[in-house]
């Protein structure tokens, strides 16, 4: 693992030269426990919580309480996939789970695609939140859809669009385990713009942790935009894509100091 020089609050430089074998051990982590913290995590495209249980496992273990839900039309939900699933719909779902387990001083999580819906939660929901942490994930600007991010050029569609393989976005050994578990992800999702006012930005604690190995562009711009911008902090983690499965110890040491009060 690798951490940016210090920026304006420090929290994921800790140390400069801090190595994955000793993040956590070091008296940093020490004093990062997770008592009292409350994460919810949100799954990229095609995935579903279940991509978040080793990380998840690991948060718990230090105190956290910790939610990883399953959006609408993916995974065990993949029975209610339909063509009227919207981004609005993934929003909904998060919103709805802080709603109803009467979640607050949350660290919302989001990874790859579910930077569209972090986003979308924190424009209506921003008073639960003590930090939002994007995880090799879109940054979208106002107005922008996930097909924009990425630059897509194929026309959008309502359909069920199928899953990038495994083998491009997580470790060798987890890539045969994964490839089974992906569901296509509801076309609808890719193609609805999303608000994004300002409120992420005036959240007290923002964080953007950039997946090194195969990196993509446009998620290497976002990390990049909050690496020069002192009100945010950054971190990197040498992993392919899919942080929570290569180096789950390490990215749950960052999202417990992202979640430090």
């Amino acid at each position: 693992m690798t951490f940016r020089a210090p920026t304006r609050r420090g929290v994921l430089s800790v140390g400069g030269g801090l190595t994955a074998s000793t993040l956590l051990t070091s008296p940093v982590m020490a004093a990062a426990t997770g008592k009292g913290s409350v994460f919810v995590l949100v799954h990229g495209a095609w995935r579903g919580g279940w991509v978040w249980e080793r990380v998840a496992e690991r948060l718990r273990d230090a105190g956290a309480r910790v939610y990883a839900p399953t959006l609408t039309g993916l995974a065990e939900r993949s029975h209610l996939l339909r063509d009227d699933i919207t981004l609005t719909t993934h929003i909904d779902d998060v919103v709805g789970e802080m709603k109803w387990k009467d979640l607050t001083g949350v660290t919302l999580v989001g990874h790859s695609y579910a930077g569209m819906v972090i986003t979308g939660v924190a424009e209506r929901e921003a008073g639960r939140l003590k930090s939002i942490v994007y995880l090799d994930a879109a940054l979208p600007r106002d107005g922008q859809a996930m097909r924009d991010v990425t630059g897509s050029r194929s026309p959008p569609t309502n359909g069920p669009l199928p899953p990038i393989p495994a083998s491009a976005m997580v470790n060798p050994e987890d890539a045969p385990w994964v490839q089974q578990k992906l569901t296509p992800q509801p076309g609808g999702t890719f193609s609805e713009p999303v608000a994004n006012t300002g409120i992420v930005r005036r959240l007290e604690r923002r964080t953007y942790i950039q997946a090194t190995v195969g990196a993509t562009p446009f998620f290497t711009a976002a990390y990049e935009a909050c690496r020069s911008d002192p009100t945010w902090e950054t971190g990197q983690l040498e992993c392919r894509h899919d942080a929570m499965l290569d180096k789950p110890d390490e990215l749950a040491a960052m999202l417990l100091i992202a979640a430090r009060s």
